[in-house]
């Protein structure tokens, strides 16, 4: 069990910002933070890593205290057991992806982790290349496995696909979940995607305004109960064209197209980019924005 309590004053955008958080959650979870950006979901990643310190905290990992303010206890970062992906990598460009990797394991640490990654992440061709030699995609799977050489208790993804094509995006998924599962991972992922949460997550929170408003499944959060389908399914509304007496909205979602028929009141509630659950009732598709 993982209970993180923190309460921190933010500076943003739009003056001063309490974010004022109390969490729960089972080792061996992947946990999704959704919300829009000056949330805090970024230094709710950080005090737990023990970056950012918080003015109140109390962050229990197991039976371990990582901070505990009252008792003026604070673990220093290169204590913990996190490995942490940025958006930017964070690679060391004057050394190689086998380099990079070795660079993070713990001192007594054995090499056959890194071997073990090399080949889990599919590396092998590039273990000599540097960083500047790689795409995004490739970058991004050396800094998946820098981060989890030493084989942390939480693995800490501050929306590691956001610069990534559709295409390299699905196929790092893939890695993500590989990883996780195989190594028992405790993961924590901020993502603006609701298919990625779906595809990834077993609990998502949505943070606004320094608070988490809605948690639970990705189901639960983002689907209402009451809709009883035979599928559904989410994506993002791509256009809105009118076709005689109706309105065609089309979705996309995964790699494919989604047309769903609505009327002119329906419609009113719609916009291009927003996120939406598209579900069949008695053949009859039903299209809902998400929250």
């Amino acid at each position: 069990m993982i209970q993180f309590n923190a309460y921190k004053m933010l500076q943003t955008a739009d003056g001063e910002l309490p974010l004022d958080i109390s969490l729960t959650f089972n080792r061996g979870e992947f946990l999704s933070i959704y919300g829009n950006s000056g949330a805090g979901k970024t230094t709710l990643l950080r005090i737990l890593a023990g970056l950012t310190q918080a003015e109140k905290a109390h962050i229990e990992v197991g039976n371990e205290i990582w901070d505990d303010s009252e008792k003026k206890q604070h673990l220093p970062i290169q204590k913990r057991s996190v490995g942490f992906v940025f958006q930017d990598f964070a690679l060391f460009p004057n050394l190689t992806v086998k380099e990079n990797l070795e660079f993070a394991l713990a001192k007594n640490g054995s090499n056959e982790i890194i071997s073990e990654l090399i080949e889990l992440m599919e590396l092998q061709s590039l273990q000599n290349s540097k960083p500047q030699n790689l795409s995004g995609g490739q970058k991004q799977r050396v800094a998946l496995a820098r981060a989890i050489v030493r084989k942390p208790k939480i693995l800490l993804l501050d929306e590691p696909l956001s610069a990534l094509d559709d295409d390299m995006r699905f196929k790092l998924q893939d890695y993500i979940l590989r990883i996780h599962q195989k190594y028992q991972l405790t993961t924590l992922m901020i993502s603006h995607s609701i298919p990625e949460i779906f595809k990834l997550s077993d609990k998502v929170i949505i943070l606004d305004k320094g608070k988490i408003i809605k948690e639970g499944t990705p189901n639960e959060v983002f689907a209402e109960k009451k809709i009883s389908s035979k599928f559904k399914l989410t994506g993002e509304i791509i256009s809105i064209t009118k076709s005689d007496i109706v309105y065609v909205i089309q979705v996309f979602s995964g790699n494919n197209i989604i047309k769903v028929v609505a009327t002119e009141d329906e419609i009113k509630d719609f916009k291009i980019g927003q996120k939406v659950l598209v579900a069949s009732k008695a053949f009859n598709p039903i299209i809902q924005i998400l929250s």
